[in-house]
């Protein structure tokens, strides 16, 4: 079946903010006109019943005029009570779109964190660095991008997050992003189709649905269902026609050989048909999807294979599954009570059980793949949203080889932009390690965070804050948000000691580590915890990691000295004034010279 393609835009509009402020205007007066439509449908369906109660009365007590009369205001109350349905809903779907289009605009106005989906059900404590670089929960990564709509593309999209791609996979990725990222109106209609498809499908139930074995395997049992079909058929015309006592008997006994045929196949119908209503109603919605995607004109290696994978024997997967829909519309009509006599006769609800059952055989084991396609695509419309109303950020250059991270103009995502402090960082060619050392709060740990973020970003597929990033495909590992735990009975130095011990393990792994240590081994004393911290240090360097480690202690900067030409001493500076710490967020070469922490004290009235 060939698919009519929608005409895609090519350019972003100049100002998103504008576009997104007009949509929402639009959309806003489009749903006030549908509310004052509905209204006044309701106000004149009121009206209606008032006026044919009054004419029922009238015609009661004076016998005039006709009760014929009755039939005009009885058709247009009707007709008015199902006026209301679309009226309803096409005032919902503007609500909706209005929605999507103020959840955009708190976005490009940084009012966003907490507003979305949060991934937290994707969050593993136990991860390298998921936790410690904010990648979901209220204000996340994975909050700020995520569009998805359905299970599987949050999925898709945590996936990537959590696990770096090869250069290849970041290099289509990124492909199908420029090309989705000005399409707007898809984005909006993946937003109205997917809202339905969250409240109404379970990936899970359904994929399971469509790997079941077939029920009716063999032809025979199919061939006798429709000859005894055909025969009482037959049968019952004949009799109608001819009304003499032997066809009867012979109808009679056909249906008694159906009647015992149903009844031995009956549990095996019921197997095909239980739970069918609602699955039929999860891919009717799936359907709607998947038809807007098959739609969308698509030139990228990757959006074409996605899209390829939705057909199946050159046909569609939503045409494949509105071929179910007529195949229960089929068996519904068998329940109606003038169609159910010949309904019986004709085997109806088990013949349609055999095509429900082959069509699941058919179709059924493509059902995960549609899910998995619609979770990709979800995903890499959600990438293509952030990069559209990103416009500054760009996208790095992943190249293969050693542990390289080189960026200029780096800042954090999740900072607004009109605070955001940005940094030149270079590991990989001629430094490897570097000792970030300053006082609470300069901005030690929001550089490494930023640098994983961006690391993260990045080999998803997706555009960076940055000016320029040149990197290779990395292994992080990150210490920053290591807890306690009553219930395991871990303190806190302990808990970083097994997570440290983690990251020594990736560094073995195939991909070169990027370490992201914060305040490494805190917990102990200033002697263990330099010779502890340079060790760990050392033995990274040497499996070709490379990586930052902050401290506030003075005496930990002092390891750069051990660990060769390579490692160099970064600080942050602060100063007291007014009353009020002030920081520049900028790194300074060199190791800090300085502690705020006596003058914060006296700040908050201590007094030291």
């Amino acid at each position: 079946m060939t698919h009519r393609l929608a005409e895609a835009p090519t350019a972003l509009p100049p100002d998103l903010h504008a576009e997104y402020s007009r949509r929402l205007a639009l959309h806003e007066a489009a749903r006030a006109r549908w509310d004052r439509f509905d209204a006044r449908v309701a106000d004149l369906r009121l009206a209606v019943f008032v006026a044919g109660a009054a004419l029922a009365a009238y015609i009661y007590f004076q016998g005039v005029p006709s009760w014929w009369w009755l039939a005009a205001p009885i058709a247009a109350f009707v007709a008015l009570v199902l006026a209301h349905e679309p009226i309803s809903r096409l005032a919902d779907r503007s609500a909706r779109t209005i929605e999507f289009y103020k959840r955009g605009l708190a976005r490009l106005e940084d009012r966003w964190a907490g507003t979305g989906e949060t991934g937290l059900a994707f969050l593993d404590v136990e991860h390298p660095y998921a936790a410690d670089l904010d990648v979901f929960g209220v204000g996340s990564l994975f909050e700020r991008l995520c569009l998805a709509r359905t299970r599987a593309g949050e999925e898709a999209l945590a996936s990537w997050l959590l696990a770096p791609a090869s250069p290849e996979v970041i290099a289509a990725r990124r492909e199908a992003v420029v090309e989705l990222r000005p399409r707007l109106d898809l984005r909006e209609d993946l937003e109205l189709l997917g809202a339905d498809v969250r409240a109404g499908i379970h990936p899970a139930s359904l994929s399971a649905w469509g790997e079941t074995p077939r029920v009716f395997p063999t032809r025979p049992v199919r061939v006798v269902a429709f000859i005894l079909a055909a025969l009482g058929s037959a049968a019952l015309i004949f009799w109608i026609y001819m009304q003499d006592f032997p066809r009867f008997l012979l109808f009679m006994l056909i249906l008694a050989v159906e009647g015992l045929f149903a009844w031995r196949v009956s549990r095996r119908v019921d197997a095909v048909l239980e739970g069918i209503d609602e699955k039929a109603h999860d891919l009717h919605i799936l359907s709607g999807l998947l038809d807007r995607i098959e739609r969308e004109p698509m030139s990228a290696p990757l959006l074409r294979s996605l899209r390829e994978s939705l057909e199946t024997g050159g046909r569609p997967a939503s045409e494949r599954i509105r071929s179910l829909g007529k195949l229960l519309n089929l068996l519904d009509s068998g329940s109606n009570q003038f169609f159910q006599p010949f309904a019986l006769v004709m085997l109806w609800r088990t013949q349609l059980a055999m095509k429900v059952d082959a069509w699941r055989a058919e179709n059924g084991p493509q059902i995960a793949g549609w899910l998995a396609a619609v979770g990709d695509f979800e995903a890499l419309s959600a990438l293509a949203c952030y990069a559209a109303e990103n416009s500054q950020d760009v996208f790095p250059e992943v190249v293969p080889g050693p542990a390289l991270f080189i960026a200029e103009g780096l800042g954090h995502p999740l900072i607004p932009r009109a605070q955001c402090v940005t940094n030149d960082v270079s590991l990989g060619e001629e430094t490897t390690a570097i000792v970030v050392s300053g006082s609470n709060m300069s901005g030690k740990s929001t550089l490494l965070r930023a640098i994983g973020a961006a690391t993260v970003l990045g080999l998803a597929g997706a555009p960076v804050r940055a000016t320029r990033l040149r990197l290779s495909p990395l292994a992080v590992g990150a210490t920053l948000r290591v807890q306690d735990s009553l219930q395991a009975g871990r303190s806190r130095f302990y808990a970083e000691i097994t997570r440290v011990r983690q990251i020594v393990d990736v560094s073995r792994g195939p991909l070169p580590l990027l370490f992201l240590l914060d305040e490494l081994f805190s917990g102990t004393n200033s002697h263990d915890r330099r010779v502890g911290a340079e060790a760990v240090i050392r033995g990274l360097l040497d499996r070709g990691a490379v990586g930052l480690l902050t401290t506030h202690d003075l005496a930990l900067a002092e390891i750069v000295a051990g660990l060769g030409p390579r490692t160099l001493n970064v600080h942050f500076e602060d100063h007291f004034e007014d009353g009020v710490m002030r920081f520049d967020y900028r790194i300074h070469p060199g190791v800090v010279t300085h502690s705020n922490a006596l003058a914060l004290m006296r700040a908050v009235g201590l007094e030291v």
